[in-house]
């Protein structure tokens, strides 16, 4: 091995662990909430060392589970389309992902959404991507409500409320497994929003 491809190496494999460690964290925490770095790196697979190497504490591994959560939303607005699908499509479908999104990783969101983490569960970037999502709805009639910001503050306090109904909820129709669920949730919260914002259920 060459001097040059060695820190490649060393890179690749560090960033092997991370992944590795997120993916654990995941599961490990959605059964205990207060499992040690110490159990998840059993999880993992990984020497503890590497695990404090990673992540410095729990907060640590918060932030960094709070990153991986808005990367995955990132990526769910880009496989949704929301700068050039038509906007209620585009609505339709991120919705669509970000349920997904929430029963896959619900202890991660949980976590990162706990007050006592000091970067916010959306970053910047998610933001805007909603705000724009919403000002194409507006641009579209879709909407009547021309305020991005305001539009997107009710999305997500919808969302929190649409997602907290119990499985079985009249609202939800006759949703019999999850696949059905994650539609019914969104079509449910969609509906519910075009309706507050002035647009057409």
């Amino acid at each position: 091995m060459t001097e040059a491809t060695r820190p490649r190496r060393v890179r690749a494999d560090a960033e092997r662990s991370t992944a590795r460690i997120l993916e654990a964290a995941v599961a490990v925490l959605a059964v205990d909430p207060n499992a040690t770095l110490e159990r998840i790196a059993d999880a993992a697979g990984l020497a503890r060392a590497t695990v404090h190497r990673r992540f410095s504490s729990r907060r640590a591994l918060l932030e960094a589970m709070t990153d991986q959560l808005n990367e995955r939303y990132l990526l769910s607005m880009k496989q949704a389309r929301v700068e050039t699908a038509p906007p209620v499509v585009a609505l339709h479908r991120l919705t669509e992902r970000v349920f997904e999104l929430k029963i896959s990783h619900r202890f991660a969101i949980e976590l990162a959404a706990d007050p006592a983490n000091r970067k916010p569960l959306l970053s910047r970037e998610v933001l805007d991507g909603l705000d724009l999502l919403f000002t194409r709805l507006h641009a579209a009639g879709a909407i009547t409500a021309g305020s991005p910001s305001w539009c997107r503050q009710v999305y997500l306090a919808l969302l929190h409320e649409v997602d907290a109904l119990p499985t079985g909820s009249p609202e939800l129709g006759a949703a019999t497994d999850p696949t059905e669920e994650v539609g019914a949730r969104s079509d449910l919260l969609v509906s519910t929003v075009l309706g507050a914002l002035g647009g057409t259920p």
